[in-house]
Order: structure tokens, then sequence, then C-alpha cells
């Protein structure tokens, strides 16, 4: 019997747990321990405090998962695409009859509220409906030779796949990355960050129970030096996605290009939502609130900076903050509309780009200090802050700070606006709220970016390519660009006669 998300969170606040949970690795379509016997906590950042065990991943553990994918690589990758597409189909099915208790536990792993976690795992579920779809839509392509010639291409799977999953959206980004890969025929091993292990391990097991044959999807938890270094170093692995830092991120291109592996980069950012004098305020007021302070602002694509026209900047900035006041703290499982970060680490890194902007005499309008849980006076909590008038080169502006902390950048006209977007070092996303459609799109054209929302924040699903440029990345995620990620295209030209 499917038990309610209200049952599991009743269990967790009376038991400070929640009962089988995983702890194991899952490799070769079966829960292994760790080679070393060794195993690590998880934290509910909601308290602050550890509530599960599980296992601490090795460069044998990574040995057996690459051995474990390479055994399938070759039956999975022939395998008739409608057939790899109707376990994925399975697949989503069985994460939505089981979204409860995904949800809880996403929720209690990486501290975001319920109502978000809920969202995620029907991301999750989306992706893998997606992809089912997109198994049989792969196809090449013919070539104009001439008469006596028939030329033509055919995508293949790239091999076996590593997946290093972030800490902020861990069911979602390893649903983003594994399902696309499936459906192109490639085998997975998957290594999710070390404070939020859990919900990958489920999907796994998801997988494996939806009919995806051993071996295919395998998953190894432990820290990044452990067990995520040896997985981008090895060398049957013949492609990298990566989510994280731009300097993490650097560290794997290298050590992928030993190897002459195939890397995708999706990093950091410090996005911009443009406001024009014609946008209508309401609305923009919630999307930048939706866009900054979503997950407590630890989004890679959050909306970090307002840049908005002086005429209306007074205004508009007194709609945020009347906003951000009435945002209920508290933990992820209470009903909270904005929960804790990930962990006291990221906590002091907020904390210290906070300090370090008010040492240097910036203006801040909101928030701008640690918390704790109201209810309790536990957790990893920052208020939801707002930095005002901040210069084009401030750190503030320039740094991507992974927090709740929102800065705002006036500008005189469209050319300073298109300036200001453009003024970091970063590309991820942008937003635009106007009532000018010829503007809209103006910036939209030249604003440097991998993807662009106008008058909704976040707007699109699983359809829209994501990516960045600069120093956020390259590659695409999401869309049918993601399966063509995890190919490689075989040409064949022949004479006939």
């Amino acid at each position: 019997m499917t038990r309610s998300a209200a049952s599991y969170i009743e269990e967790y606040f009376s038991s400070g747990t929640i009962a089988d949970l995983p702890r194991d690795h899952f490799i070769g379509g079966a829960w292994v321990a760790p080679a070393s016997g060794q195993t690590m906590e998880t934290f509910d950042p909601g308290k602050g405090r550890a509530y599960h065990r599980f296992a601490a991943g090795n460069a044998e553990d990574i040995e057996r998962a690459v051995q474990a994918a390479a055994s399938v690589e070759r039956e999975w990758g022939q395998m008739k695409p409608s057939a790899r597409g109707a376990i994925l189909a399975r697949a989503a099915q069985l994460i939505r009859e089981e979204s409860a208790y995904l949800a809880v536990v996403e929720s209690l792993d990486s501290g975001k509220p319920l109502g978000e976690a809920e969202g995620d795992v029907g991301g999750a579920a989306r992706a893998f409906e997606y992809y089912a779809a997109a198994a049989n839509a792969l196809q090449g392509e013919s070539f104009p030779l001439g008469h006596e010639y028939l030329g033509y291409s055919h995508p293949e799977p790239v091999g076996i796949t590593a997946h290093i999953i972030p800490w902020n959206f861990p069911l979602s980004t390893a649903a983003r990355g594994i399902a696309p890969a499936l459906a192109a025929g490639c085998t997975v091993v998957a290594k999710p960050a070390e404070t939020t292990p859990l919900t990958a391990l489920l999907l796994a097991d998801i997988l494996f129970r939806a009919g995806l044959p051993a071996g295919v999807c395998n998953v190894v938890t432990g820290t990044g030096p452990q067990a995520g270094a040896p997985l981008v170093k090895h060398r049957a692995v013949r492609h990298v996605t990566f989510t994280g830092s731009v300097p993490t991120g650097i560290n794997v291109m290298r050590e992928a290009a030993e190897n002459v592996t195939r890397v995708l980069l999706e990093l950091g950012g410090k996005s911009p939502v443009v406001v024009l004098a014609d946008a209508d305020l309401e609305a923009a007021a919630d999307g930048v609130i939706g866009a900054i302070y979503e997950n407590a602002g630890q989004i890679c694509s959050a909306g970090s900076r307002l840049v908005v026209d002086r005429k209306i900047h007074a205004a508009l900035v007194e709609r945020i903050v009347a906003k951000v006041k009435k945002l209920e703290l508290g933990h992820g499982l209470k009903g909270s509309q904005f929960g804790p970060v990930n962990s006291g680490l990221q906590l002091d890194r907020i904390a210290g780009h906070v300090d370090r902007a008010r040492e240097r005499g910036l203006s801040i309008v909101a928030g701008g200090n640690r918390a704790t849980d109201p209810a309790t006076g536990e957790g990893w909590f920052f208020e939801p802050t707002i930095i005002d008038n901040v210069p084009a080169d401030d750190p503030a502006a320039q740094e991507e700070i992974f927090g709740p902390v929102l800065v705002v950048q006036p500008f005189d006209d469209e050319a300073e606006a298109l300036a200001l977007a453009n003024g970091t070092e970063f590309g991820l996303v942008a937003g635009i709220y106007t009532s000018d459609f010829s503007a809209a799109h103006r910036l939209a054209r030249d604003i440097d970016a991998g993807q662009v929302f106008i008058n909704e924040y976040f707007a699109g699903g699983i359809e829209v390519p994501f990516g960045g440029n600069k120093h956020s990345g390259f590659g695409r995620e999401k869309g049918l660009e993601a399966v063509k990620a995890y190919c490689r295209i075989k040409s064949v030209a022949a004479r006939i006669g």
C-alpha cells in the first residue's frame, strides 16, 4: 500500500529518521556494500544534524561499477530503441507512484521545502517520459553524393557515461542526465554529491525495477576526491556530465582530457533579470522572488542580479522587500516557504559574501543575517537578502554567491542594461520583463546566455535545451540536444555503381 507524504514526515519527526533508506552502492542491479566497509553521514539541513549513514565509496567501488556498466554496454546499446523507451516510460510511472517517498527524502536530504521537492520529483518523471519518446527520434541523415554513391549517417551511443550530480537538485539533475543517456543507448555510472546521496540511489533501484538490465545504471556514493575523481579519470568512461562549480569543472575537464573523454559542463551563474520601465511591476516582483529565493537561492540559474530601469527602481525594490518580509522560514517538511541552505559550509560561504559586502559599505535593504528555524532554533538558515545599488565591478555583482542574495543594479537606458547583463564572466540564463515585444527580443538576441526567459523566469521545461556560455560551461542538456550529447555520428559513403 502506498504511503502518504504525511506518514513519512510523521515517522521522521517521531524517530529521527526514515526506515529502510538506502545505505549501500547500487551496482550491477544489486545493493553492494562499500569495499572499504566505511560509511558517511548525511544531514538534515533544517536541524543541522545527521539522520542516516551511507556507503563511503572509493576507486575500488568505481572500478566495480564501471565493469558492471561495461558488461552490458553492447547489449543495451543494441537494444531496439522502442524497447529502451518502454523501460524509461515504466520508470516514469514508478517515479510518480512513489513520488511521496521520493519528495520527502529529497526535502530531508537537501533542505528544500516539500512543495519544491514535489515539483522536482514531477520534473524527474517528466524527463523519463520525454526521453522514452525521444529514444525513437534518433535517426541519421542521407548525403547527396550523386547517382553512383550512397551516403548516410547514423548515431551510435558513446558508451559508458559518468554523471557527477550536484547537491542542489539531486533527483532532477540526475534524471536530466541519466534519462537521455539511457535513451541514446549508453550505460551509466553516477556519483551523487556526498551531502545528498539518497534519491540517486532510489532512482537507480526504480530503473532496475522498471526493467533496466542489471549494470546499465550504477550509483556509487562518496566524496569527490575518493569516488568522483576515479570515475572521471577512468579510461573506460567515454563521456562525463558534470554540474557544479567552475573550479571543480575545470579540474574535471583537465582529468577527462588525459583519456580524450568528452565532457558536458553546467557550471556557475550570475544571471540577470532585466526589468524595463514598462514592465508589469507585480509580475516582475513575483518573478524576481521566485528567481532568487527558490531553494534558498542555491540554483546555478538563479536570477541573482536585478538589472532594473532607474525610473522604476525604487518602486520595484520596495515591492520586493515587502514580499520578502512575508516569506515564512522553516524546516522543509513543516510547510515552510523558505528553507535552509544545504550545509554548514555553504552557510559560512554565503555569510562571508554578505559580511564582506557590508564591510565595503553596500546597502543591505533586506535580510543579511544567519538565522535558525523559528520553531526549534535549529538548522542552517540565511535570511532572504537584498543588496541595493551594487556597482558593476563589485564582487557582489561579479561572484556567484549561491544563496538567497539578490543584488540590484539600476540602469538608465537599454544599452546600459545590456552592458550590465553581459558584464560578468558567466552566461547561463537571463530574464527579461517588459511589455515591449521588440525590446524583449532585441535583448534576448544580444544577451550572452544559453537560455533567456521573457516575462516568466524558469519558463519552459524538459523540452527546452539548457546550458551555459563563457564560464557557465558548454554543451546542452534537456531537449533533443541532450540525446545528441550522448551519441557519436558514424558516416558512411559507398560507391554503388
